[in-house]
């Protein structure tokens, strides 16, 4: 028999924003369910040293989230190991269905999906992706020792990827189609100062090189962002780092998204444009995206769920747990 299950509160994601959000709702005694999703703690996960965490002068991406994940099960939040592939906001109370099978009704939805890895969307890049083209530094780097890689970017994510791919690599070459960094200066500063690392600016990825067997990287072709001529430098692995795009599929024809696809809220709120639906973290943040803003707006949905759930028992709404079940299905 299909897992079915109704709670009061339902977030959909693990990152700062969604344990934190968690946290918080727990505390409000709301009995939170929390469903992890494909990378439980999201993309710190995959980050080594976090400089940038108060408190912490430096922890590790895994450690921090570890530790929040057991702040969120201490508080009480019930921590689901599943991913949800379909979201139904066009009925009350909204319905989520799981990877496992599992079905979740809920009266409140927080969003925390956080975002994902962009990509080129060159031909080659798909044929070696796995097979010398990645885009996390930190997955794929010990794979690469003595080896000379290139990095695609020029924002926070490129230098941090050059800087950790130093420790293996025996040559970084950072490629940006710019003559300048978007990342922050102390960042920059580092990745300038370091005798592994070349920066070739106003160029572009066109072309990943390599063979078919076996199946690896040889090379790249870069294409001058000025003059658009080519050339052609040896590498072993491509490292795509140009940013990240929001998660958002669950509910792209649902909710309204701006700025391509970051879930758009009220100024001043995490209150999307169903009332009951709440979203926080990279998810609706297209400025900052700092772990320690994800969490803030974490803090934020399960306040606003809090109150907003508050508004509806006061307004007598009826008990949604028997007001709906499946085509089909048996009452439950």
């Amino acid at each position: 028999m299909t897992d079915r299950t109704h709670v009061k509160l339902l977030i959909v994601g693990s990152g700062p924003a969604g344990y934190t959000a968690a946290i918080y709702a727990a505390r409000a005694m709301l009995d939170p369910m929390l469903i992890q999703g494909m990378q439980p703690g999201g993309q710190l996960t995959i980050t080594t040293e976090v400089e940038n965490w108060p408190g912490d002068t430096e922890v590790q991406g895994p450690d921090l989230m570890v530790r929040m994940e057991e702040h969120a099960r201490a508080m009480g939040a019930n921590i689901v190991v599943d991913m949800v592939t379909g979201l139904d906001l066009g009925q009350r109370p909204f319905v989520a269905t799981c990877d496992s099978g599992r079905i979740v009704t809920a009266d409140a939805v927080i969003l925390a999906t956080g975002a994902q890895a962009r990509w080129l969307g060159l031909p080659s890049e798909e044929k070696f992706k796995g097979f010398g083209v990645s885009a996390c530094a930190t997955c794929d780097g010990f794979f690469y020792r003595n080896r000379e890689v290139l990095v695609i970017g020029g924002g926070n994510t490129a230098v941090e990827e050059a800087l950790f791919l130093t420790r293996f690599a025996s040559k970084v070459t950072l490629v940006h189609r710019r003559d300048s960094l978007r990342a922050e200066k102390i960042l920059q500063k580092r990745l300038f100062d370091h005798p592994k690392v070349e920066v070739i600016w106003n160029h572009a990825l066109t072309e990943v090189q390599g063979a078919d067997s076996p199946m690896g990287v040889t090379g790249a072709v870069l294409t001058s962002t000025l003059d658009g001529s080519t050339r052609a430098i040896p590498a072993e692995g491509v490292f795509i780092a140009i940013g990240h795009a929001p998660a958002s599929e669950l509910v792209r024809d649902q909710l309204d998204l701006h700025n391509g696809g970051y879930v758009k809220v009220e100024p001043g709120s995490t209150r999307t444009s169903i009332p009951g639906v709440f979203a926080a973290g990279d998810l609706t943040d297209h400025v900052y995206r700092q772990a320690v803003t994800s969490a803030g707006m974490g803090c934020m949905a399960a306040l606003d769920a809090e109150r907003w759930l508050a508004e509806q028992d006061a307004a007598g709404t009826p008990d949604p747990e028997h007001a709906w079940a499946p085509a089909g299905a048996e009452a439950w």
